[in-house]
């Protein structure tokens, strides 16, 4: 597909980091688990050189896949990376970590602040070796404050303590346990764009940054709507709470064949009538419960039981097909199969080839926005466990035989010695 198409066609490894638009930018992600890791991954797509550390064992991150044959979420974030196996709890560790901060253009961390003084590793240690450095920081709660050394995943920073979970259920019943890595990826971006931002500060005054955002800041931030309006005593989840979900205009509706389609109206009084005779109840308009937009949401539970029935006589395609001819916003509630052979998202860029034909890693995810005349690269496999501890130590001056030595002491991990 042409670049007139709107999608740049992707670039080998090599070439990313010769002429891609960060080519020449030299990060250290020495984060675990997503946010983090995922914050650096968009970086070398776009032709960064990415340095994965991690301890001899690995990321913690490997091991999500459970039993499945591909280690999926790894492929995902650990793509187009290399991996060095450092024990950084050790004072060698740390003087070799220190060694490739003091050329390196960013650290993304996502080690409370706690860790971080344990390990020496701080803002200031670091800003100390590379005042250039841009040093981002993952939290769950954020810097200060009594929970700022809380542990968290998304699950609860970024969506039980945001509220968005207080929107995620119906009355009378549990919120909905929401889908991992979703907050993760979402603070990735926010990282992302911290980094870029004290990257664009670092050319007009040489000096690196902090960058820092928290799950529960970027949660919040994604639940504004809802909290901006709680702000100002307008509580939709406590409304929601007393009445049940009530908009018939807003909602998903099962169709006969155990499918799902959401609606998303929001120029009511235009798309109910068209709403109405797409479903081919135009009767609905001549009941005066239903005839006009303040009738229909006074009455707006027996208006959602007549579309929920409606939608019950037809097929998920039937439906889409008779509100496309209306012209409401609508869409089916697609599966994650289905996601991932969409033609759109094809079409777009986002499904992409990766560089393996290994079963079951011939397609990835890209990062999802593109910038015109700089393509991303190819998705690359991701790295073995310190499967380029020799090569990077090698370039950053250190003799075999201080390798072998380091290895010895359980400092660094090659793939021999380093163990999923």
């Amino acid at each position: 597909m042409s670049s007139s198409d709107g999608i740049q066609p992707a670039i080998p490894a090599e070439e990313a980091q010769q002429s891609g638009i960060l080519a020449g930018v030299r990060v250290i992600d020495a984060a675990s688990f997503l946010a983090g890791p995922c914050a650096a991954t968009i970086m070398g797509d776009y032709g960064a050189s990415v340095i994965k550390v991690e301890p001899l064992t690995g990321d913690r991150h490997r091991t999500i896949a459970g039993g499945h044959p591909i280690d999926h979420s790894w492929q995902l974030t650990g793509r187009n990376k290399r991996s060095l196996a450092l024990n950084i709890a050790t004072d060698e560790g740390r003087e070799v970590l220190l060694e490739l901060a003091r050329t390196a253009d960013v650290i993304v961390f996502n080690f409370r602040t706690e860790q971080l003084a344990k390990y020496r590793l701080t803002w200031d240690d670091l800003h100390a070796v590379n005042p250039r450095l841009i040093f981002a920081q993952i939290s769950g709660y954020g810097l200060y404050g009594a929970d700022a050394n809380r542990p968290a995943f998304d699950l609860t920073g970024w969506f039980a303590r945001t509220g968005i979970s207080d929107m995620m259920y119906h009355k009378d019943s549990l919120p909905s346990p929401p889908a991992g890595g979703v907050g993760d990826h979402a603070t990735a971006m926010s990282l992302f764009g911290g980094i870029m931002l004290a990257l664009r500060k670092r050319d007009s005054t040489s000096e690196g940054s902090m960058v820092s955002t928290s799950l529960a800041n970027t949660g919040a931030w994604a639940n504004g709507l809802n909290l901006q309006a709680a702000m100002t005593g307008v509580d939709h989840a406590a409304r929601r709470d007393l009445e049940g979900w009530s908009s018939p205009f807003s909602n998903v509706y099962a169709t006969n064949d155990g499918r799902h389609v959401m609606l998303a109206v929001q120029n009511m009084k235009r798309d109910w009538p068209a709403l109405a005779t797409g479903l081919g109840h135009a009767e609905w308009l001549e009941d005066e419960r239903f005839s006009r937009i303040k009738a229909v949401f006074k009455n707006r539970f027996a208006a959602k039981q007549l579309i929920a029935d409606a939608f019950a006589d037809v097929s998920i395609e039937q439906a889409c097909e008779l509100l496309e001819t209306a012209g409401i916003v609508h869409s089916k509630v697609f599966k994650n199969a289905e996601v991932v052979v969409d033609p759109q998202l094809i079409a777009n860029g986002l499904i992409v080839p990766t560089d393996s034909d290994e079963p079951g890693y011939d397609r990835a995810l890209a990062t999802p926005f593109a910038i015109s005349g700089s393509p991303q690269r190819v998705a690359g496999r991701a790295p073995s466990i310190g499967a380029h501890s020799r090569e990077l130590l090698r370039e950053y001056g250190l003799d075999d035989g201080r390798i072998d030595e380091l290895i010895a002491l359980g400092i660094i991990g090659t793939p021999q010695e380093s163990t999923e």
